[in-house]
């Protein structure tokens, strides 16, 4: 068989004809069926190489495509920020791990054919499925070859290319060569494949166990009470949660034992993850990002293509203003963009507006959390700009130029992730929201010292992370068509959300 490519002696399975469905969830089993034939194939391709049987050409199989088809520009309804063509033509996709990605692509496909009345095909791509996507929990391909293998794996089987990777569909970059397919989705499979290893790396938790609501937070205070208040809702019998996820994928499920695979060598990976598993992944994840805009930006370019309904950051900050208090609480709803990371994906000249919809959540649960309302709320929370930079030690410099930037942006705090991870929610349409809590004031003489700085953080942690979950409560009870609203989308998006 001859491959996409046109290379000769090819071992590939037999090709699965396209057909044509109207029924959403028949459309998925499809491209499931694809997925699981094409990707054992190349295992148990692999394994034989392993066991001495070597390939006498290359090994290839391909990703699923899914794609849609119309004449018009007309559409049945108008209200939606997704699920539904940008105009004529085809328009197409490679889907990976559909059991991962299952409810999405159901919902996602059924708006297409409520919207267009047209059928949906599902067949094999032209994309090539690299040999380490086809193994999704976590085997070092290049571990398992036989030391006296003469040739490199990549004469044998095809290996991650960064060329079929890159975010230029879901940055506008993207330009469709005219007669060409139009891209349905914001992320090819192979873009999607290589976040889900990544964060498996970062986080030692599987794809599968994240949720669509995701908190952010860069101290490890907030994981100790996330940890703590997740494991009393399952001994208390809560019903709202099914399980508990920790690194190294210790599964706490509610009335059981813990199960699972201790974290390699007891230490932590880079961004550990903790999943409070709802169902159909209504519940919450925590991420420990660590400290900076490069980290808050590589676990969220990676995260996205779960395709979550909204991302909070809570964390602390630096209050720039006399008024505040050590404590105080920020609610952001705007940012001036000192990170320095996303300016080739987005130009910092671009306005990145606050939410409505998580605006409102985040105020109405300090609100309830606190005991505070109207006037007696402005006392303890202050809505305004926050900058974000990636210099922390900046107070180091001659910091007349800085302080002149922040009050000229009327800025009311100072921080290294928020404006990084409310950008990359812009980009990728992902619903963002931002509340921090005040640690220290540097411009005004209370620097973030050892002692002041512990008793700071257990007096606080614990209701600003009540704070955040009541808030994502509030978010998971609005309508998915309400979240995910046509403020985040532009005027040429891909049908899928």
């Amino acid at each position: 068989m001859t491959n996409a490519k046109g290379t000769d002696r090819i071992e590939s399975p037999p090709l699965i004809a396209e057909e044509s469905f109207t029924d959403a969830a028949a459309a998925v089993a499809r491209a499931q069926e694809i997925f699981d034939r094409n990707t054992k194939f190349l295992r148990d391709r692999f394994a034989a190489m392993v066991a001495g049987d070597l390939p006498k050409g290359r090994v290839r199989a391909c990703y699923p495509h899914i794609y849609v088809q119309t004449d018009t520009h007309a559409r049945l309804d108008s209200r939606l920020a997704y699920g539904f063509l940008s105009g004529p033509g085809r328009h197409g996709t490679t889907v990976t791990r559909p059991d991962l990605f299952e409810g999405y692509l159901k919902d996602q496909i059924s708006l297409l054919i409520k919207n267009h009345n047209v059928p949906v095909t599902v067949g094999e791509s032209e994309q090539l499925i690299p040999l380490h996507f086809a193994f999704y929990d976590g085997t070092h391909v290049e571990g398992a070859i036989a030391s006296g293998m003469q040739r490199p794996l990549r004469d044998y089987f095809d290996v991650p290319d960064i060329a079929d990777m890159d975010d230029a569909i879901v940055n506008g970059e993207f330009e469709t060569a005219p007669g060409s397919e139009y891209p349905l989705a914001p992320f090819t499979a192979a873009r999607v494949d290589y976040s889900l290893h990544r964060l498996q790396h970062y986080t030692a938790t599987a794809a599968e166990h994240f949720q669509n609501f995701v908190l952010f937070t860069n101290y490890q205070f907030y994981v100790d009470e996330f940890c703590r208040m997740a494991h009393e809702l399952l001994a208390g019998g809560d019903t709202s949660y099914e399980a508990f996820v920790e690194p190294g994928n210790i599964v706490t499920r509610r009335g059981a034992d813990s199960v699972g695979s201790a974290t390699p060598s007891g230490r932590l990976p880079q961004m550990p993850a903790y999943h409070l598993v709802g169902e159909r992944g209504s519940g919450i994840t925590l991420i420990n990002i660590g400290i900076g805009p490069s980290n808050a930006k590589t676990i969220t370019d990676h995260v996205a293509v779960l395709r979550p309904h909204a991302w909070l950051m809570l964390g602390h900050c630096a209050g720039l203003r006399n008024s505040q208090e050590l404590g105080d609480y920020v609610l952001a709803h705007g940012y001036v963009r000192e990170d320095n990371v996303l300016n080739a994906d987005l130009p910092p000249w671009v306005p990145i507006p606050p939410l409505a919809e998580v605006q409102v959540a985040l105020e109405q649960a300090v609100a309830e959390v606190t005991g505070l309302q109207g006037y007696e709320l402005k006392r303890i929370m202050r809505t305004g700009t926050v900058a974000s930079i990636d210099n922390r030690n900046w107070e180091l410099r001659d910091h007349r130029e800085p302080v002149r930037r922040f009050s000229q942006s009327r800025a009311i705090a100072l921080d290294m992730e928020s404006a990084t991870i409310a950008a990359n929610g812009f980009r990728f349409r992902v619903p963002y929201g931002t509340l921090l809590c005040v640690s220290d004031k540097p411009l005004h003489g209370e620097l973030k010292l050892p002692g002041m700085a512990t008793d700071f953080y257990k007096r606080q942690v614990a209701q600003h992370l009540e704070i955040g979950i009541r808030a994502i409560e509030k978010l998971r009870a609005m309508p998915l068509e309400r979240l995910h609203s046509r403020k985040l989308r532009s005027f040429a998006e891909t049908a899928f959300q």
